[in-house]
């Protein structure tokens, strides 16, 4: 017989940054967290994020009302937590880099303004990036877009007396009784419970097979390149216009738009590329060639900068293109908590919010309606 690893109030599959956000809130709500991870703390798609916290990607709708609440969460935990995670309120520069961009760029932002999002529109970029090409068409810049360091920022989350992390960790299931969890298990035991989040990430797919539940969760692809140290060129983050449609695509083919932020330690960070391949870790040169020509494109005094290194994560893909946040509805006592594709770190403290208020009998802070698990059952209605 297996041996128990210890009970807790709720039990969290993955120590990325949506699951390190969800234990810290439970844990403030007084709740007991055991935090299983089959890896290490920040592991997956978490270590390989830039660690974005962005409201000007995003329509009006539920995903930025999501932002918004987490975005006001990021500030209060940038004050409180015990360590550095590098909050930066740098803010953001969208480019249209033509008439119809900027047209369709306005338009986004009025609607973004009415759901309390700061957007100003510019009219010359080169105020706010002196260093940005020339004959772009116009810009907006986004005050409340921000940075953090996510592995620093989950582990810290992580750090809470009520939280117990256990890492190498696989959960293999739950256990039930009269159809309700009793217990999560693990390849080294069972853990007591009533609850199990899955914040499994690109991995969540599996991880609710396993408990019994069924999600369309799958990953997409990017990479980053990172520039030698440099002086502080670029600003804030800048990125074309037509980096918000990549996002939305459906497409499972390679999308791509130029991306690019410096930061505190001198690199400059250049993406983004998006492709559903499934796990394929391979490198891709001529994507890779593509990031970097269109990075000195925007900003041509990267031209002749050397790429230090690049790396690549997978983002967890819903063909909706909204994360799962809430109950499962064939499940009692399995939650989920995935989905965000490369939002997770932006969406992170919003989703932690809103798990412990479910699992405490509170209201939620937002609507969730739109992001319930059961919205992809055959049939169900939307």
């Amino acid at each position: 017989m297996a041996t128990s690893l210890g009970g807790a109030d709720v039990v969290i599959v993955g120590a990325g940054i949506v699951g390190a956000a969800i234990a810290h809130e439970c844990a403030m709500a007084g709740m007991t967290v055991a935090v299983v991870e089959r890896d290490q703390v920040a592991g997956g798609t978490t270590g390989a994020g830039e660690g974005n916290l962005l409201v000007s990607d995003k329509p009006p709708g539920p995903e930025l009302d999501l932002a918004m609440l987490s975005l006001r969460r990021w500030r209060e935990w940038s004050g409180v937590l015990d360590a550095d995670i590098e909050y930066e309120p740098k803010g953001g520069l969208v480019v249209a880099p033509n008439a119809p961009a900027l047209a369709a760029l306005t338009e986004l932002a009025a609607g973004q303004r009415s759901s309390g999002v700061e957007a100003v529109a510019v009219a010359d970029a080169h105020d706010y990036e002196p260093h940005l090409r020339d004959g772009t068409a116009g810009a907006v810049f986004y005050p409340q877009d921000a940075q953090v360091m996510p592995a620093l920022a989950a582990a810290a989350l992580l750090r809470h007396p009520a939280v117990t992390v256990h890492t190498g960790l696989t959960c293999t299931g739950v256990d039930r009784v009269a159809g309700k969890v009793t217990a999560a298990r693990t390849d080294a035991g069972p853990v007591p419970t009533s609850a199990v989040v899955n914040a499994a990430g690109t991995w969540a797919a599996e991880v609710a097979s396993r408990c019994g539940g069924e999600l369309p969760v799958a990953p997409r692809r990017g990479f980053v390149l990172v520039t030698e140290p440099l002086p502080r060129l670029i600003r804030h983050k800048v990125y074309s216009a037509d980096y918000v449609a990549n996002v939305a695509a459906a497409t499972a083919g390679l999308e791509t738009s130029p991306v690019v932020e410096g930061t505190a330690a001198g690199p400059v960070l250049i993406g983004a590329s998006r492709e559903r391949v499934g796990f394929d870790t391979r490198f891709s040169i001529p994507v890779l060639r593509r990031l970097a020509a269109q990075a000195a494109e925007l900003f041509p005094v990267l031209a002749d900068v050397q790429v230090m290194r690049a790396y690549r994560g997978f983002r967890p893909y819903t063909p909706d293109h909204l994360p799962v946040i809430g109950a499962d509805e064939r499940v009692p006592g399995l939650w989920h908590a995935c989905g965000h594709e490369g939002a997770g770190v932006g969406l992170a403290a919003g989703t932690g919010m809103l798990i412990s208020q479910g699992l405490t009998g509170r209201a939620p802070a937002i609507d969730i309606a739109a992001f319930r698990p059961g919205r992809f059952d055959q049939g169900a209605s939307t």
